[in-house]
């Protein structure tokens, strides 16, 4: 019984001692980069000056790469246009997207209606960011810029601190298999199994985050806007229109008489008996009005007496 309670205790001390060995490390790693970065020190305590140049040329060695680096921006722009034919632009935007190696993400078209009588269009392109002002240029020779605008985020320190992240854990992934290599029980084996899965799966959504952040560095997104122009001299269309307009009013109108005259026929053939049966009470009733008039009775009686 003794035996049984104390075979546990053991097995936690050891997976305590592994995991606080993995801190040790850890920690004894980041001691050593400290140190590293320190001028050498002197046997009485003070720096040795010989050596402190060469760290600090070093330090400005190791500098100077992360103050030439670029600048990570996902851009975005927006352009409005004002073109004769909005199809003729569309098809004229395909092509610039085919020359300059794009996506074509989203297409919108409203056709021209009778409170809007403009045709317009709404389009969506990714494009590589190094071709961005190329393509914005081949875009506004399409009609009239009526306005244009750019916006860029720098996601820079949000890049770094995922790849620091995903350093960090894949150095632990790497420490619990070693834990979980040399764990001895089913408890061990099952705690250090579930920690691992965690830092598994965090790994798997730094690593999503970090692949779409640099998916939208390397692509840039613009949102064009296509409107047909109206020539307001021109009052033809305008007639057309309302001629149009009026011969639908008088061919629905047509249409909604004929079905009213339809659904009144059926109604009459629905009700038709209740229609007879009141057709001859009225007719029976005149009859008998008829037969027993005062008037038609007193006639024969005045021809008989003369």
């Amino acid at each position: 019984m003794y035996a049984s309670t104390k075979l546990p205790r053991t097995s936690a001390l050891f997976v305590s001692a592994l995991l606080g060995g993995v801190i040790f490390t850890s920690c004894a790693s980041s001691n050593q980069l400290a140190n590293k970065q320190l001028p050498p020190m002197a046997a009485d305590g003070v720096a040795n000056p010989a050596a402190a140049p060469a760290s600090r040329m070093s330090q400005k060695a190791e500098a100077a790469p992360i103050a030439r680096s670029r600048p990570q921006l996902i851009k975005k722009a927006a352009i409005s246009l004002t073109v004769n034919s909005v199809d003729r632009a569309i098809d004229a935007v395909s092509q610039i997207i085919n020359k300059q190696q794009g996506d074509l993400i989203g297409l919108k078209q409203q056709q021209p209606k009778t409170d809007n009588p403009r045709y317009t269009a709404t389009i969506q392109l990714r494009i590589p960011e190094n071709l961005l002002e190329s393509t914005l240029e081949e875009l506004a020779k399409l009609g009239t810029v009526e306005s244009r605008n750019i916006t860029a985020e720098d996601v820079g320190d949000r890049l770094v601190d995922f790849q620091a992240r995903l350093t960090n854990l894949q150095k632990t992934e790497a420490n619990l298999q070693k834990i979980m290599d040399r764990a001895g029980s089913i408890r061990d084996v099952l705690s250090v199994a579930q920690e691992l899965s965690n830092v598994r799966e965090t790994i798997e959504q730094i690593n999503a985050q970090l692949k779409s952040l640099q998916n939208q560095v390397a692509y840039s997104t613009i949102t064009l806007n296509l409107e047909a122009a109206v020539s307001s001299t021109s009052s033809q269309p305008a007639f057309g229109l309302q001629v149009q307009e009026t011969w639908n009013k008088s061919t629905h109108s047509l249409s909604s008489f004929s079905v009213g005259l339809l659904k009144l026929g059926i109604w009459l053939l629905v009700y038709s008996p209740y229609l007879l049966i009141f057709a001859a009470l009225i007719y029976g009733f005149n009859r008998w009005r008829r037969t027993h008039s005062p008037r038609l009775t007193q006639a024969p009686e005045s021809t008989s007496s003369k």
